[in-house]
């Protein structure tokens, strides 16, 4: 019985995508690709702490359980459909918009959820829908990596699924709560891992600069935006605290700087930086006070707009140029002015200038490591911020729109809706910049914060300022080249192939030697037994059955025989009957 019924989120969203092929045969599908994301925005403000309760095979399933903690997530994912769907309304294939419906859906169903078995079904919806919005853009190596991405969180959801079992056995209960440090176990561990996973903490990283530079143009800009940030959301929820946490954030911010630095792809670059800047936030959980937790969250809402402000610049010059690579570009400033704009918004949101989102969050991540004590945690904060600016604030932009030369292409600017986009992300990255206090009132604990310190602005401008000063002085060091650079992703690539050199000759010599050993002694084993039980089905239970049956029908037909009609031949046939039985008493 379901109990506490209400609209949940998520079914706008799953509701549209069924509907939205017959929707654009009427041509309504622009329309509600743009209402469905505001009703759910207008919605979420009116959930209360608890909905969708039921009793399932023996569990209890929650779909919506809300606090301070969802509401930010909430708020910021539906805020980004709105800006995804916006941004990809002159998409032709009805089934990308579909992809991009049920995965957003399938992310709101993460962040309401209640209990693991809710989590479960929504996680892997959204694992299903994302790997569409790869392959969607049908090429070789977009197929090829959908595959790679779908394969790589089969085995996620499978350990998260493995952690989920062996917790219910333990405790016998399913309830997504907060797991206590000390009493977690390898169930907890297993659920950790698996949401790690979504997180791409190194080294289960690898999947996400595979896929995300193949998705399609639109595609790439939902991606940004909800796998790693539900998963941010998970790890907050289940597991603050946890020291591991803390020190692989600290790495992933470190690793994937340096991975963009030398990346020749744009979008590679961005994708690297996502692993880096969700590291700030796993840091963030990894600390576990109220700060870093805030920190944490509020960080996520930013990256969440200035990195898909970032995607949108870089899919623009994709979808007008057909590239990409940094080396095949150059002089684009002529071309598509808007875009420069918008991309260099993004770029210095995202290295955390002052007046910018990324200024009001990401230091509050470091402030909470400084309260905590924990010097080292900083220092690797701060280098990051470094690599960030050098390679998205000040190389991507330069090497797309500036260069030593000038493009051999003379692009337009994008349609006017991926403009529109563009311009609503980069306005919320300067309004949270300037205005922080929208964003800190939605966070899970109460603020003292304050970020335009005198010791935070000088520290930032010195961190800027000589960054740019070693890009002047590195240029031609930092120069793009054409080539591929080897991440963990290689072990499992060259794994598939010894598993595929395996498949086709050891495994299959194996195979072709036990067919013919079948065809020689045991095909012929098995028509002598098909034989011997034929010839005993015919001569053994047919002669039975039916010399029985052929009986009983003699019998029969006797009996007919001996039946005349008269009442006196019945009576002398029961008399003698009788003195035949009393014989054999007395005798």
């Amino acid at each position: 019985m379901i109990t506490n019924i209400f609209i949940h989120p998520s079914t706008f969203f799953i509701l549209g995508a069924l509907l939205l092929p017959l929707l654009k045969k009427i041509k309504l599908d622009k329309i509600f690709l743009i209402a469905i994301p505001i009703i759910a925005m207008i919605q979420i403000n009116f959930l209360p702490a608890s909905f969708g309760v039921c009793e399932y095979l023996g569990f209890k399933l929650t779909f919506g359980k809300v606090d301070k903690l969802t509401y930010v997530f909430l708020h910021v994912f539906t805020l980004m459909s709105l800006i995804g769907c916006l941004y990809s309304m002159h998409v032709k294939d009805t089934g990308h918009h579909v992809a991009g419906l049920l995965y957003v859906g399938a992310s709101l169903g993460v962040t309401l959820a209640g209990d693991y078995v809710t989590i479960f079904i929504f996680w892997e919806l959204m694992a299903f829908a994302s790997t569409f919005l790869i392959w969607y853009r049908r090429k070789k190596q977009s197929i090829e990596a959908g595959f790679r991405y779908l394969l790589v969180h089969m085995v996620g959801g499978l350990i998260l699924l493995a952690g989920i079992f062996l917790r219910y056995k333990n405790i016998h209960d399913l309830s997504f709560t907060r797991i206590d440090v000390h009493a977690a176990g390898l169930a907890e561990y297993l659920i950790m891992i698996g949401f790690m996973l979504n997180a791409a903490v190194p080294p289960i990283h690898a999947w996400l600069p595979d896929a995300y530079p193949e998705a399609t143009v639109a595609g790439a800009v939902f991606m940004c935006a909800f796998t790693t940030k539900t998963a941010v959301y998970v790890l907050a929820r289940a597991f603050p605290g946890f020291e591991v946490l803390a020190i692989l954030g600290a790495i992933m911010t470190i690793y994937g700087v340096a991975y963009a630095v030398i990346e020749n792809d744009a979008r590679r670059i961005l994708a690297y930086h996502i692993v880096s800047q969700v590291g700030y936030m796993v840091c963030g959980v990894g600390i576990g006070t109220e700060m870093a937790i805030n920190g944490a969250c509020a960080h996520a809402y930013a990256h969440i707009i200035y990195k898909a402000l970032l995607f949108m610049g870089a899919g623009s010059v994709l979808e007008m140029t057909g590239r990409s690579k940094l080396n095949e570009l150059g002089g684009l400033y002529k071309y598509m002015p808007y875009a420069l704009i918008f991309t260099v918004i993004g770029g210095i949101s995202i290295s955390g200038f002052p007046l910018t989102s990324g200024f009001v969050s990401k230091s509050m991540i470091v402030a909470a490591a400084g309260e905590h004590h924990r010097v080292g945690l900083m220092i690797m904060l701060l280098i990051a911020s470094v690599g960030t600016f050098l390679s998205v604030g000040i190389k991507m932009p330069y090497f797309i729109w500036f260069g030593n030369k000038e493009s051999d292409i003379q692009p337009k600017d994008p349609p006017w809706n991926m403009n529109v986009a563009m311009f609503i992300a980069a306005f919320i990255c300067f309004f949270l910049g300037v205005y922080p206090d929208y964003l800190y009132k939605m966070l899970p604990y109460a603020v003292n914060y304050h970020p335009y310190t005198s010791y935070h602005l000088s520290e930032s401008m010195q961190i800027l300022a000589f960054t740019g000063f070693g890009f002047y002085l590195m240029v031609n060091k930092l120069k793009p080249d054409p080539k591929i650079n080897l991440d963990v992703d290689w072990f499992y690539r060259k794994g598939t192939i010894a598993f595929m050199w395996l498949a086709k000759k050891p495994i299959a010599i194996v195979n072709d030697w036990v067919n013919e050993v079948y065809k020689t002694v045991g095909l012929k084993l098995t028509m002598s037994l098909a034989h011997a039980f034929s010839w005993f089905d015919k001569e053994g239970i047919d002669w039975t059955i039916d010399g029985a049956a052929e009986n009983v029908v003699c019998g029969g037909g006797y009996l007919r025989n001996i039946q005349t009609g008269k009442i006196q031949h019945y009576i002398g046939g029961a008399v003698v009957l009788l003195f035949i039985v009393l014989a054999v008493i007395i005798f």
